[in-house]
């Protein structure tokens, strides 16, 4: 029986860990290696050796009620897209309330997980740690939840770009910046257009003389304010474009989205268009790239063919001169030093694990990684369910299939991948984050039913369709119901709303041709389910319609 359960990493996700344990009744002791909680989210100064960093004016790109864990709705009066000094404090908030910072051992780096000797019968682990003095220490654990990230190691291929050496200017990866101060007057090449390169791009472009983006594919740029205003995550990441999702032709959906996209700025005109489609691949989320490209203030190059001194030669045979400074925004690599190598099942581009959670080959699902993975959506939520499985699992109440078909699931699920996304070293992995949340949460047992709030609990099953797919949903039910869950369901948009309340506006009454067309619409997309959930499996609806009770609202 699992008791004491070792959690490697106080970020996000091993923040929900030490909860999803506490609630199942384990003990779990937190090793953090540097002196505070909050991983990727805790800012500092000076970049420091195997952790995660960010720069000083970093604000996330996913909105507040889209990113928060699923019992803590992070407060009305916080910005939607929060600075990260907010989303540090939402997490302290979270920890002091759930009692999680009394299981956390800061300054404790582990060393090595291994597994014990008499591991095919006990399933534990023998876990070395090393404090700030460098006094290791050896601990039993049942099990243990890894929850170390994946941003610590920054990938730096100087290989790639000949001629580097000779480079008479500073050159550094993005791990390492934290703000434009020494780029005042300076002429500045930025190599990659992912969501850090786009950042530094735009920030040093207030400051330098002039600002150059290198892309070897290109990207699509999506804004992080949408129709109306609202927050993007909000506006479409619903369960009702999901099921469009299910039902409609990728390249249908494709051709809709990157329609929809360059109406706003054409992504040819603008010399970013991408090689591949739009949902092959994670979008770049950046509203100022391009007004800042339409202003000159940063320039779309292609690919660094090779450097000459203070020359950046790109593959168009385009030069710029008197380069200072180049930012290497080339991504992460991942690893996990500490891990078994018997733990660590390779497939594909990436470490293979049973739905990116357990290693598929070992006796005992004593071991499992939290917060590997890679969506558009924001890995609190999707780790804090992945955390929930995996105690649920360790406590015995949840089965993992065999190994053997566990290995099976893996690598197909690395073919899927490889088929639906542009999977590389650096980006092993994608997900389409509602399902993913739903077939996990299909594990636990708390995914909701459209079917049964349709005919239960109508108001809901509207917010739960037509609404963001927020972490509340998965609180309606089953294992970890939070009573809280239905009215942060109903109250989320007035959440969204609550810090734009800065100046008194007069709202304008709603028509009665529009109320009209908001019903039919409804009226539509649950006939639409219906005939959805019927046509893939013709029993679910007369089963049940036969267990159907009224339900007191």
């Amino acid at each position: 029986m699992v008791h004491r359960v070792a959690v490697i990493g106080a970020g996000p996700s091993g923040l929900t860990s030490i909860k999803a344990c506490l609630d199942e009744g384990m003990v779990p002791t937190c090793f953090e290696s540097s002196d505070d909680m909050g991983g990727l989210w805790k800012f500092k100064e000076v970049s420091e050796p195997n952790r995660a960093s960010i720069y000083r004016s970093l604000t996330i790109n996913i909105s507040k009620e889209m990113m928060c864990y699923s019992d803590f709705p992070i407060p009305a009066d916080y910005p939607n897209y929060m600075h990260h000094s907010k989303i540090l404090t939402y997490f302290r908030m979270y920890a002091e309330h759930f009692k999680l910072l009394q299981h956390i051992r800061y300054q404790t780096s582990v060393k090595s997980v291994r597994q014990r000797p008499d591991f095919s019968r006990t399933g534990q682990w023998e876990v070395v740690t090393e404090n700030r003095d460098g006094l290791e220490e050896s601990h039993v654990f049942d099990a243990v939840i890894c929850c170390s990230g994946h941003y610590s190691y920054p990938n730096l291929p100087l290989k790639d770009f000949p001629g580097i050496e000779t480079f008479e200017g500073k050159y550094f990866h993005s791990w390492d910046y934290k703000g434009p101060e020494d780029m005042y007057g300076k002429r500045v090449v930025v190599i990659g257009i992912g969501n850090s390169g786009g950042d530094i791009a735009v920030e040093s472009s207030r400051v330098a003389e002039e600002v150059y983006m290198s892309t070897r594919r290109g990207a699509w740029v999506i804004r992080q304010v949408s129709d109306n205003g609202l927050p993007v995550d909000m506006k479409y990441n619903t369960r009702f474009v999901h099921i469009l999702f299910q039902l409609l032709p990728i390249n249908v959906l494709n051709w809709i989205g990157e329609k929809k996209l360059n109406a706003m700025y054409d992504h040819t005109m603008y010399a970013i268009k991408p090689t591949h489609r739009l949902f092959s691949q994670i979008p770049v989320i950046n509203d100022d790239l391009p007004i800042k490209i339409l202003s000159g203030s940063v320039i779309i190059k292609p690919n660094v063919k090779e450097i000459r001194g203070s020359t950046v030669v790109f593959d168009d045979g385009s030069i710029v001169e008197k380069v200072d400074t180049i930012v290497f925004a080339t991504g992460y690599s991942y690893d996990f030093p500490y891990m078994p190598s018997s733990a660590l099942y390779k497939s594909g581009h990436r470490v293979g694990l049973y739905k990116h959670v357990f290693p598929p080959n070992l006796e005992h699902p004593t071991l499992a990684v939290v917060g590997f993975i890679h969506a558009l959506g924001a890995i609190m939520p999707q780790a804090e369910m992945q955390a929930r499985w995996v105690t649920r699992v360790m406590k015995g109440y949840k089965k993992l299939p065999s190994n053997q078909a566990m290995i099976k699931a893996v690598e197909a699920d690395s073919k899927n991948m490889e088929k639906n996304y542009i999977v590389s070293k650096l980006t092993p992995l994608q997900v389409d984050f509602v399902s993913y949340m739903d077939d996990i949460a299909g594990e636990i047992g708390v995914r909701p039913s459209l079917l049964w709030l349709f005919f239960t609990d109508y108001p809901l099953f509207k917010k739960v369709l037509w609404g963001p797919v927020t972490a509340y949903q998965y609180r309606l039910m089953g294992p970890g119901k939070w009573e809280g869950a239905r009215r942060a369901i109903f109250t989320q948009f007035d959440r969204m709303f609550q810090p734009l309340k800065t100046r008194q506006v007069k709202e304008k009454e709603a028509s009665i041709a529009g109320s009209l067309i908001k019903w039919s619409l409804t009226l539509m997309a649950g006939g639409a389910t219906v005939y959805y959930i019927h046509a893939r499996n013709p029993t679910t609806i007369p089963t049940l319609l036969t267990k159907l009770r009224p339900q007191t609202i």
